[in-house]
């Protein structure tokens, strides 16, 4: 995520800021996130890190007594103790088939030296036997109360740890850091978002922050940002003497969006934080930086999130987004976590857009930094227009400003971008999200597509009535 800087001349920052990306190379050489998942899922074995086990998808045609050929192979797949998960049957489309020939689908577990003897012994049953091997997939949440479980930290209170952070040396500091974050981790999904009574030390350092960067934002931010930051000043307590709380802040974005905010005990996982904006849940932190440093923060913290995060997502566009990059990490490698991460530092992070000719910023960590917000508008740094695959594989700077940013037209085109990115990620599957139900559908069967495509005719039927109705 983001720190700051006061002056824009842009001296080094003290210690590293924290950032997804370095998040995502450290899980990529641990691989915590999806062993830990899989032991917390046992119920999904598709998703399950065995190394002894294989997902199998197996087609295959049974002509003449279907019922006696059917029995065999279920035979079958019993001797070799293969876990059947999903069958379904259609008329066998081959040329050589007959109208009673029937083709079947069965999705199944196995034992990977077993392979090789199942596809032999069916073969001598049914015809046309043809398989595809599933690759292991880490573990991610299908539903929103498996949020729960994407609160894996990558350092747990960051002042205890980090001999450079401005709160090392005060207890006091520490202390209320600790209760702070202790409120997030005993948070269960439902739950009432935690109201924390900042005290004047933590209010004082607020509005130094506040005071400070809105004076830049009518000539430096977007107008997304401007007319939510507007808005959030009307309904939910944005001024100088006051934090806003979690909760007030939740329930205005969950009217204009569908996001809502859950409390963070620190600095999430890559993998934890992007999989809660395919939900569009925000993990955002309730702790403030320390009042030594108002202008500098290792770490995401209350100025960051109230800041620089929230206004954007009160924006459609910006928030169908933001959605589009968690769905993309749902199940990916660690590999294209950490491109994904990338893409989220250019972007959400740092990301700028061109409005009536001039470039503005959208990124939260620009519009929580008055140094680098100043810095980034100015002819010093190269701008380049917004391209995924360049984005994704793009060297991040942090230690100090960025020497590169990326440019977008606008939201809308930044999204279709993003979405011909994600359809290049290799995962066999594809996640459909059912707002209704606030979950994630794995598509990875023929009946699941149609199922959500019914769904969508249905919404589109309901449109063009509206339209007739008003031509």
């Amino acid at each position: 995520m983001k720190t700051d800087a006061g002056g824009f001349q842009g001296a080094p920052y003290q210690g590293r800021r924290q950032s997804l990306i370095e998040d995502a190379r450290k899980e990529k050489d641990t691989s915590d996130s999806s062993s830990l998942g899989a032991l917390e899922d046992q119920d999904d074995p598709v998703f399950q890190a065995e190394e002894a086990k294989t997902s199998l998808n197996l087609l295959f045609t049974l002509g003449n007594d279907i019922k006696a050929g059917l029995s065999r192979t279920i035979k079958i797949f019993e001797t070799f103790a293969a876990r059947i998960q999903h069958i379904e049957s259609r008329p066998a489309r081959g040329s050589g088939s007959t109208e009673e020939d029937l083709e079947f689908f069965v999705k199944c577990e196995i034992h990977n030296s077993d392979t090789s003897l199942l596809m032999n012994s069916l073969k001598r049953v049914a015809g046309d036997v043809n398989s595809v091997r599933e690759e292991k997939v880490p573990w991610f949440p299908k539903k929103v109360r498996d949020l729960d479980k994407c609160h894996h930290l990558i350092s747990k209170y960051e002042p205890d740890l980090d001999h450079d952070h401005p709160g090392y040396t005060d207890l006091e500091y520490r202390k209320r850091r600790n209760f702070i974050t202790d409120l997030a981790f005993n948070y269960k999904e439902g739950d009432p978002l935690p109201r924390v009574e900042y005290t004047a030390q933590e209010t004082a350092t607020w509005r130094e922050v506040y005071g400070k960067l809105s004076s830049l934002y009518p000539t430096h931010a977007c107008k997304q940002y401007l007319d939510a930051f507007q808005q959030l000043e009307k309904y939910c307590g944005y001024r100088e003497d006051n934090i806003p709380q979690l909760q007030d802040v939740s329930k205005f974005l969950k009217e204009r969006t569908g996001f809502q905010l859950r409390p963070a005990a620190g600095l999430l996982s890559a993998r934890d934080f992007l999989a809660s904006l395919a939900f569009r849940v925000f993990q955002s932190t309730q702790y403030t930086r320390h009042h030594s440093s108002p202008m500098h923060s290792p770490e995401p913290d209350c100025c960051h999130e109230l800041l620089g995060h929230i206004p954007m997502l009160a924006d459609k566009e910006f928030a169908q987004f933001s959605q589009e990059i968690g769905l993309a990490s749902l199940g990916a490698s660690d590999a294209d976590i950490e491109k994904l991460a990338t893409l989220y530092w250019f972007t959400i992070e740092f990301g700028l857009c061109k409005q009536n000719g001039t470039t503005k910023a959208y990124g939260a960590g620009l519009l929580s930094s008055y140094g680098e917000l100043m810095y980034a508008l100015s002819s010093k740094p190269e701008c380049r227009p917004f391209d995924p695959e360049v984005a994704a594989v793009q060297p991040y700077q942090d230690q100090t400003f960025q020497p590169v940013y990326f440019v977008s037209e606008n939201f809308d085109d930044a999204k279709h971008q993003l979405r011909q990115y994600a359809l290049k990620i290799k995962k066999p599957f594809s996640v459909h999200y059912d707002p209704f139900t606030c979950s994630i559908e794995v598509l990875d069967s023929p009946q699941k597509v149609k199922n959500a495509l019914s769904q969508m005719k249905d919404e589109l039927k309901s449109l063009c009535c509206a339209l007739e109705r008003v031509l």
